[in-house]
């Protein structure tokens, strides 16, 4: 390749080589219909890696000239790009990584649109049919091996967090990585990253080759948490509900790094299924964990959770405070009962089965005030049920901060109206503030501006 990088041809790298005149029709159809839009949007994210911004809209405006074309050539796909991001070039070819990410973008929007969305086959108003459709996209995009023991370990945790919390999460994937396991994280940067950067190093001192970095995102994310250069395999799930499921299905363990509405948003959705009674005995290890400066958000999310979902729902998660060999320890050791568990039913260890993940989980939810309106956060249900109508707040919360959708909603129709049990409301309005206090809920905002208004006085 010797053209300008403001002017560029590729021809893609990674799990996707061809491309039917079809599918590369459909990449360029700027229609409703079409995947143009979508394209261009996940596009531009991936090649935007490095640059340190969750801002979905400022992004597209930033690179309004930005244009991606894709064309069937004899010898395969070949992909056209104008205006890309400096920092994806080195010197005039752009990075290889890079590369491997735009065909998985390319891949998994084309097969969810044509393979899922638009097959018949697939019924997305069913339980079974949307874990199917989610194992059939996670099958695609190769995350599945058969033949290798339960050592997938999602690590969970804020874009936004400090320098300290930042190496913490490295120390924590050195100490995984040492003891052969893969990471799995949403691929972006902060506590998605760190614990990739660690493993890397774990896994070279055990001459360990095979290592997995797995980043698992969505159209509506990718532009604030862009995927990493360590993610070696990148899935791009329709939506956030799919994504969250993916987790759990291709996951054998979990670890909690400090975050903001998106992590409470995971630990809320985590909670809903596993409390769910036919969940109740399927090893799932879970640990919160952040060096000593995190204790007081730690403490201030079990604090929440205990008071809205009961001590049933705190005894679910471990939290170990800056101990980072402990917590390998614990997964390692966890790990262990889940591949007991999984051969005494038959379940695979490359995706779990068992687990029963309720409809209105899987339903993906649109975050518009009118919606946002309808939620039911009062305490006439059971914990599981409770926990899931709060991940939909959060839910909202984080479209409205970082998602192109939900900004255009804020700026729109103003800041989402939350309410509901007014004790909930007080202690959510708590929560929320003490991570704005702690930086958590945007990158480089001196002065965030919230994107929802906590109802707290119900009679005013």
């Amino acid at each position: 390749m010797t053209e300008h990088p403001n002017r560029t041809t590729i021809r893609p790298s990674g799990s996707l080589q061809i491309l039917s005149y079809k599918e590369a029709t459909q990449l360029c159809d700027q229609t409703q219909e079409g995947l143009n839009d979508l394209f261009r949007q996940c596009a531009l994210a991936v090649l935007n890696t490095g640059l340190v911004d969750d801002n979905g809209l400022a992004l597209i405006e930033a690179h309004p000239d930005f244009q991606i074309r894709v064309q069937v050539k004899g010898r395969g796909l070949q992909i056209e790009i104008e205006n890309a991001p400096n920092n994806a070039f080195l010197e005039d070819d752009m990075i290889v990584g890079l590369q491997e990410h735009l065909s998985a973008v390319i891949r998994d929007l084309i097969y969810a649109k044509n393979e899922i969305v638009d097959n018949g086959e697939f019924d997305l108003e069913d339980t079974f049919g949307i874990t199917n459709a989610v194992f059939h996209l996670a099958r695609n995009a190769e995350l599945m091996q058969p033949n290798r023991e339960p050592n997938v370990v999602i690590c969970w945790g804020g874009h936004s967090i400090s320098r300290v919390e930042y190496k913490y999460t490295k120390q924590v994937g050195y100490h995984l990585g040492l003891r052969q396991l893969d990471i799995c994280t949403g691929c972006g940067p902060g506590a998605m990253k760190g614990p990739m950067k660690g493993a890397v190093v774990g896994h070279g001192k055990q001459r360990y080759q095979d290592g997995r970095f797995i980043g698992l995102t969505e159209p509506g994310i990718i532009a604030a948490e862009a995927p990493n250069a360590i993610v070696n395999q990148l899935a791009i799930l329709p939506d956030i509900e799919k994504r969250l499921e993916a987790f759990l299905r291709l996951g054998h363990g979990i670890i909690i790094f400090p975050g903001g509405a998106g992590t409470m948003e995971e630990i809320l959705y985590l909670l809903s299924v596993i409390m769910h009674p036919q969940n109740n005995n399927i090893p799932f290890p879970v640990v919160l964990t952040g060096p000593e400066c995190s204790r007081a958000y730690f403490d201030a999310v079990l604090e929440f959770i205990e008071f809205t979902l009961g001590r049933k729902a705190s005894d679910k998660l471990t939290v170990l405070i800056d101990e980072p060999i402990e917590t390998a320890l614990f997964l390692k050791k966890g790990l262990g009962h889940v591949k007991a568990y999984r051969e005494a039913t038959s379940d695979a260890y490359y995706f779990n089965w068992n687990l029963h993940i309720p409809f209105e989980l899987q339903k993906p939810f649109e975050p518009t005030h009118d919606n946002i309106a309808q939620l039911r956060i009062h305490r006439d249900q059971p914990e599981h049920q409770l926990a899931s109508q709060l991940r939909q707040v959060f839910s909202a919360i984080v479209a409205g901060n970082v998602k192109r959708e939900g900004m255009a909603q804020i700026e729109a129709h103003g800041p989402f109206q939350i309410q509901g049990d007014p004790e909930i409301m007080r202690r959510m309005d708590k929560l929320l503030r003490a991570f704005v206090e702690q930086r958590r809920m945007k990158l480089g905002t001196e002065n965030y501006v919230p994107c929802y208004h906590i109802v707290t006085d119900m009679s005013a």
